[in-house]
């Protein structure tokens, strides 16, 4: 199959010939003809498969086929992508600046922690796909500064993980100042319970797309275990990076604090590294997403924030110093490597009370892995080191602790996070 018997503008197979995209990918032959048909659509896929061109190409279509049989001064929003983070964001606001060249359709880019001035300034020369976290989306309706009414296309990109932070108030709120009825997209890596509760109270007899089997990871990432005490992470980390020459590595951690601390520790090793999350400004955030997709820094170490939203198509490790609470985490991971088809290493350090955690990933994947020891750095057997398999958390407290919230649902330090 190839891009043109999809039925796309000759434009748009021009764009994406002179991109190199030379047949589209299962996700994208199977869900670009249900969104060019006004079709609602739930559609998942492996990290690294497309899933942006997927919905982006059928919808800057259907902007073009809109802008033709309306005024050219209308400067009306038609298209809304909502993403989890300012990351994503920017990913993909820049896929659709891309596949749109050469076309008349303007993108806007808005998310918090920047300022909103810029933000403005473009929306006023005209928006046709607006690019939005939930957050700045809202402070943009309430305050009148857009129309949300002109609104017709709706995605949300990475819906699990909306919810997972708690977006699903701002959702609501979204929805009510949205026409009643729109065609609505939900793409995702992985899906879980709660997306398809919400799937039913929002999208009009979704076509489900499912390329792959549900939840799997890349079979051309090769996933190793390694057990090791918790104190000795750090020291086998920077022995990994150092031994086996690896010139860019993305290693997440579970907490801000977390990921500044390691950062120092690589950098006290010789590896240069450096911290992205969400306490950081997102100026910071951006240089030093740059830094290490040019090559300036040989490490850099997250949190989630940087699971749904960083493209690099040449890295091959990814190191999860520690597991995530919520196993669907580990699949968007390690998801960063192994991209278009290309082969990657996913590195999990897993000490003796995070096993609990191995056993959610194994469940969810329906994969069984083979720990491993790394010679020098072989755990303690008799440490004292308590498991947690006998009094496993619920999983409303797991989701609680990795959003850094009580059990009670309140942030901890009475701090609003920051998207």
């Amino acid at each position: 199959m190839s891009f043109s018997s999809l039925g796309l503008n000759p434009t748009l197979l021009a764009t994406l010939h002179s991109l190199g995209y030379a047949n589209p990918t299962p996700i994208q032959a199977a869900s670009i003809p249900e969104i060019l048909a006004n079709q609602d659509v739930m559609a998942g896929a492996q990290t690294g498969t497309g899933k942006t061109a997927a919905f982006a190409l059928p919808l800057i279509q259907r902007v073009i086929e809109t802008t033709d049989t309306t005024a050219s001064s209308d400067k009306s929003i038609r298209v809304l992508v909502l993403t989890p983070t300012r990351e994503l964001a920017q990913q993909v606001y820049q896929s659709f600046v891309k596949y749109s060249d050469g076309l008349s359709v303007n993108t806007v880019v808005a998310y918090g922690g920047a300022s909103i001035n810029p933000q403005l300034q473009a929306l006023e020369q005209g928006c046709d796909v607006l690019v939005a976290t939930p957050g700045r989306f809202l402070e943009l309706a309430i305050k009148e500064l857009i129309d949300p009414t002109t609104i017709d296309k709706l995605v949300l990109d990475e819906a699990d993980r909306m919810l997972d932070m708690g977006f699903i108030t701002d959702i609501n709120r979204i929805l009510k100042r949205l026409p009643a009825r729109q065609q609505t997209l939900f793409f995702s890596a992985t899906f879980n319970d709660d997306v398809f509760a919400l799937s039913k109270t929002l999208l009009n007899n979704p076509k489900l797309i499912e390329v792959t089997a549900r939840n799997t990871t890349v079979e051309k990432v090769e996933q190793r275990i390694y057990e090791v005490d918790a104190k000795r992470k750090a020291a086998l980390t920077a022995y990994l990076i150092g031994s086996g020459n690896w010139q860019q590595v993305l290693i997440f951690t579970r907490t801000k604090q977390g990921a500044d601390e390691l950062a120092k520790e690589l950098v006290k090793d010789g590896i240069s590294a450096v911290a992205v999350h969400g306490d950081k400004s997102q100026g910071a955030r951006e240089r030093g997403l740059e830094e290490f997709k040019l090559g300036d820094v040989r490490a850099l170490v997250a949190t989630d924030v940087a699971a749904r939203g960083l493209d690099i198509q040449q890295l091959g490790h990814v190191i999860n110093f520690e597991l995530p609470y919520n196993a669907e985490d580990y699949v968007h991971r390690i998801g960063r490597t192994g991209r278009a088809g290309k082969e990657g290493v996913a590195i999990s350090l897993v000490s003796a009370k995070e096993k609990y955690l191995l056993k959610e990933v194994e469940k969810l994947t329906k994969q069984h892995f083979s720990s491993q020891w790394v010679p020098g750095f072989e755990p303690d057997m008799n440490a004292t080191e308590e498991s947690h398999s006998s009094r496993k958390p619920s999983k409303k407290a797991l989701r609680a602790q990795a959003l850094g919230k009580s059990d009670s649902g309140k942030a901890r330090n009475n701090k609003r996070r920051r998207r």
